[in-house]
C-alpha cells in the first residue's frame, strides 16, 4: 500500500514517505515501525546492518529482510569472510592479514606474487581496496594507511593475490535455509575509463552479463552458493536477505572476490528495472522464512546504467545543489538519486555519486545506446553546470 524509506533521498521522496531517522538507529527505527504497522523491512546500507538494526527490528516482531548483524560479517568484515571462505573450501584468492605496519610490510616483503591487492578490514563505502601493480607501490599505501587511518577504522589489512579473468556480481536470495540464485551484473570499480584510476563505490553497470558460460549461474550456485549456505548453517547463523558474491571468473571458473550482505549499488540498479512480478512478495516471502521463487523473475531484456558522479570523487564527495527534482529522460529511462534531499523545490545532494541513470532495451546495445542519450539529456539540464563527470566506456563489452 505504500513505501517508506529512512532517512531516504530525491528519488524515494517522489515515491513514498522519507522518516528522518538514521538508518543506524535500530531502537528509533523499531519504535516507528511498529507505530506505522510496517509489514516488511528491507535492509539497504550495510552500516544498517553492521550496527544491528536487523536484530533489533527482529526482536520487535517486524519481518526484515537482511541479515543480523553476526553474519552480516560476511561484508562488515573483509577478514572474516575470508577466513569464512577458507574453512569451507569456497574458491578464493589466497591472502594474509596483517594486524600492524611492521607486520604489513613483513608480509610484502616475502610476498610470492607480482602484484598485491590490499583490503580494509572494514566498512569503507566502496574504497578500502587497492589493486597495485607493484610490492614497492603496496608499501607505500600500507605506510600512509597506518600513518593516518585504515579506511573503516581499525588496525587489519588484508593482503590478497591479485586474480586475473572477468569481474561478475551474482545475487541469492536466502531465507535461512535455502538459498535462490536471483540475478546477475557486471559492474565497474575503477573511476577512470578503460578501468584506470582509484576504485570507487561503482562507476556503472549492466546486465545480464555478456561474454560468460551459458551455465555461469549453475557454476556459481554449485561452487560458491551452495557451499555458503552449508557453512552458514554449520557455523549456527541463520541468513536472511540477499547475498551479493562479488567474484572473479577465472581459467579456473569463479572465485571470490568480497561478499556484500545487502542490494550494492550501481548493480542493483541494473537489476530493477528488469523486474517482472511482486518483486515484494518474493521478499516478504524470504523474511518469513518460506522463500516463494516464482513470485518474480527478470525479463531478457537488458539494461545498462551509468553513474554521474561530483567533482574529485572518489577521493573528495563534493556537494551539489540546486539540481531540478524532475529529469526530462527518453521513454525505458529511468534514474536514481543517490545521498540527496529536496530543498524549496530543488535537490541539493551530498556529492560522490550524484545521479545514475538507467536504460533498457531488447539487447545489451539497445540498452546502452539509450543509457547514454538519457544521460546526454541530464548534462543538458544540469550536467555540465553541475561539473558532474562519468565513464563512457560502460558495456563496452569485449
Amino acid at each position: 500500500e505504500a513505501v517508506f524509506a529512512a532517512p531516504g533521498n530525491a528519488g524515494t521522496a517522489s515515491r513514498g514517505d522519507n522518516w528522518n531517522i538514521a538508518a543506524t538507529d535500530g531502537k528509533a527505527l523499531a519504535e516507528h515501525a511498529k507505530k506505522a504497522r510496517i509489514d516488511l523491512v528491507v535492509l539497504g546500507p550495510e552500516t544498517a546492518i553492521a550496527a544491528g538494526v536487523g536484530d533489533r527490528l527482529r526482536e520487535a516482531g517486524i519481518p526484515v529482510f537482511g541479515p543480523n548483524r553476526s553474519s552480516g560479517r560476511l561484508e562488515s568484515s573483509k577478514i572474516f569472510a575470508k577466513r569464512f571462505l577458507e574453512r569451507h573450501r569456497i574458491p578464493t584468492a589466497t591472502a594474509q592479514v596483517a594486524h600492524s605496519l611492521p607486520q604489513a610490510l613483513g608480509i610484502l616483503g616475502d610476498w610470492p606474487h607480482f602484484g598485491v591487492a590490499i583490503k580494509a578490514d572494514g566498512l569503507a563505502a566502496g574504497k578500502g581496496v587497492v589493486v597495485t601493480p607493484d610490492l614497492k607501490t603496496a608499501g607505500a599505501i600500507v605506510a600512509d594507511w597506518y600513518a593516518n587511518s585504515v579506511p573503516g577504522g581499525g588496525s587489519d589489512v588484508l593482503f590478497e593475490e591479485v586474480l586475473e579473468g572477468r569481474e561478475l556480481s551474482v545475487f541469492a536470495i536466502c531465507d535461512g535455509r535455502a538459498m535462490l540464485p536471483l540475478a546477475a551484473a557486471c559492474d565497474y570499480k575503477r573511476a577512470g575509463e578503460g578501468d584506470t584510476g582509484p576504485n570507487t563505490g561503482g562507476m556503472g553497470a549492466y546486465s545480464p552479463p555478456a561474454g560468460f558460460p551459458g551455465d555461469y549461474l549453475d557454476v556459481v550456485r554449485e561452487k560458491v552458493i551452495a557451499p555458503t549456505l552449508r557453512g552458514l548453517l554449520a557455523e549456527g547463523e541463520e541468513y536472511v536477505g540477499v547475498l551479493y558474491c562479488g567474484l572473479m571468473w577465472t581459467a579456473d571458473g569463479p572465485k571470490v572476490l568480497e561478499f556484500n550482505a545487502r542490494f550494492g549499488d550501481p548493480e542493483t540498479q541494473a537489476l530493477m528495472p528488469r523486474v517482472q512480478g511482486d518483486f515484494a512478495r518474493l521478499l516478504q516471502s524470504a523474511a518469513t522464512g518460506v522463500l516463494e521463487a516464482d513470485t518474480a523473475t527478470f525479463a531478457r531484456d537488458a539494461c545498462v546504467c551509468v553513474t554521474l558522479v561530483s567533482k574529485d570523487y572518489p577521493s573528495a564527495s563534493t556537494p551539489v545543489s540546486g539540481l531540478p527534482p524532475t529529469l526530462e529522460l527518453p521513454e525505458d529511462a529511468l534514474a536514481f538519486w543517490g545521498s540527496s534531499k529536496r530543498t524549496n523545490g530543488r535537490v541539493d545532494a551530498a556529492g560522490g555519486r550524484v545521479l545514475t541513470v538507467a536504460g533498457t532495451g531488447k539487447h545489451l546495445n539497445e540498452a546502452r545506446v539509450l543509457a547514454y542519450e538519457a544521460v546526454a539529456r541530464v548534462e543538458a539540464q544540469f550536467g555540465y553546470q553541475a561539473g558532474l563527470s562519468f565513464r563512457r566506456d560502460i558495456a563496452r563489452t569485449p
